[in-house]
């Protein structure tokens, strides 16, 4: 691989270092923070970053595993992290971190039988420095990807761009593996009014036993089903107006603070909400959510529905565009003709990648085919499906006229990169920069090594 190439191949690894995957890689069971390998302004990197982005890239395929690049590529990162920071135009967001951390926190602990086991498993002596270290993996992300975005935001390639991009590394442009295009619509099952009423009729004895002397956050811990915030007394702090949905906000804006809202539906569910603290367009409020899971017979209705739609598609009285755009509940896909987006953002999805409930319904249909409706779940929730294969593209090699859009996105992650490596590099007289000893025998690409700690 050509230096210029590995440039495109590291934007791809500081992408990977800021998305939301990288919280998971970064806190696993059994993990110790061991010794620093570099310090860039006030930041660090710890040797067991570099460590768990070489393991994540090999998860992900890399085939580059050099110690020395991935700790480049952190020490780039937190560079632009140590910038955002001083940029006072990029928003401050600290508070809305800090409880983003804790909703995170409160979700990984649903995960375990109490919070003394938690913490052994991830090796931390109490909540309040796993709550940080939580906190700290979020700052960077955020800042990281918003000093990322101010950098790059004018990057563009013209279609001759993309050509010349195309001629000088078609020979080690990568062999696409066997892709479909896919488009779905998705509904979830309606609840009978008998069974709305019965949730409604339980978060009423809810409040009627909070008005009698239960407290809100005592209830929330014991019957709310919101995973995010059930283990906290069912609470959310520091809410933006506009963040939740219309229903919530609106019903929890009328309420005077400490006073419980009646029972409100929203597309999650019923909800009970007590409102603690207003102060301008921020708020602290706890709610209590039933979800309401779907009986069989509401599955059964739902499935009879979209079996229905579907024999208006294959009848040829409406296309599928347009029963998406009418029918779907998923917000993602049904503005686009019901489109689902590959992991890369294009409309292709590698065949191997596709989950396997999904895989099962595809099994013997062909391009222009759909699959009858079928039961899936997505975040803990019932939904019904019909899926229609729009193309199938078999395992080439990346050629212009097959792929451009792709060749595109390559062309501009370059010239991204470079836009990256050039602000970097602008930097480096201004910053203090040391690397930890045992890196002395890397060739760096930039010239990191200013100064070095004791080995």
């Amino acid at each position: 691989m050509t230096n210029k190439l590995k440039i495109t191949f590291l934007l791809g690894i500081f992408i990977m270092i800021f998305s939301s995957n990288m919280m998971n890689a970064q806190l696993k069971q059994g993990d110790l923070v061991d010794g620093i390998s570099a310090v860039i302004g006030d930041e660090i990197v710890l040797e067991s970053d570099v460590l768990e982005q070489m393991n994540y890239g090999k998860q992900q395929g890399a085939a580059n595993t050099d110690k020395c690049e991935f700790l480049e590529n952190l020490i780039s990162n937190k560079l632009l992290v140590y910038e955002a920071k001083k940029d006072t135009l990029i928003e401050n967001r600290s508070a809305a971190i800090k409880e983003q951390a804790n909703a995170k926190y409160r979700q990984m602990l649903s995960q375990f039988p109490d919070e003394k086991t938690m913490l052994a498993a991830y090796k931390f002596r109490n909540a309040y420095e796993l709550k940080n270290a939580i906190e700290k993996i979020d700052t960077d992300q955020y800042y990281g990807q918003a000093k990322y975005q101010r950098i790059t935001e004018k990057a563009d390639v013209t279609p001759n761009e993309v050509t010349d991009f195309y001629n000088m590394y078609k020979s080690q442009l990568p062999q696409v593996k066997d892709e479909v295009t896919l488009a779905q619509i998705m509904i979830y099952p309606e609840l009978t009014e008998a069974h709305k009423q019965d949730l409604i009729n339980r978060l009423k004895k809810i409040k009627q036993d909070i008005l009698g002397g239960e407290t809100f956050e005592s209830q929330a811990r014991i019957y709310s089903e919101d995973e995010g915030s059930a283990a906290n007394g069912g609470l959310y702090k520091n809410i933006n107006k506009g963040q939740m949905v219309k229903p919530f906000e609106a019903a929890a804006l009328n309420l005077q603070e400490n006073e419980i809202s009646d029972p409100i539906e929203s597309e999650f569910g019923f909800h009970i909400i007590q409102l603690l603290k207003r102060s301008g367009k921020v708020y602290d409020a706890r709610h209590i959510l039933l979800k309401g899971v779907p009986t069989d017979e509401e599955l059964k209705t739902a499935k009879a529905k979209l079996d229905s739609i579907r024999g208006l598609i294959v009848d040829g009285k409406m296309t599928f565009k347009d029963a998406a755009f009418k029918f779907s509940d998923d917000k993602r896909t049904k503005f686009n003709a019901g489109i689902i987006p590959g992991a890369d953002g294009s409309d292709k999805i590698e065949r191997e990648s596709i989950p396997g409930t999904i895989s099962y319904e595809l099994a013997g249909l062909n391009k222009g085919d759909v699959t009858t409706a079928f039961e899936d779940e997505e975040n803990k929730r019932k939904e019904i499906k019909i899926i229609k294969i729009e193309d199938v593209i078999p395992s080439h090699q990346i050629t212009l006229e097959t792929d451009f859009s792709r060749i595109k996105q390559m062309a501009l992650n370059k010239k991204k990169s470079e836009m990256i490596e050039k602000f970097v590099n602008s930097k480096l007289p201004t910053t203090f920069i040391s690397i930890d000893g045992r890196y002395d025998s890397c060739n760096f690409k930039s010239n990191w090594k200013k100064q070095s700690i004791a080995k």
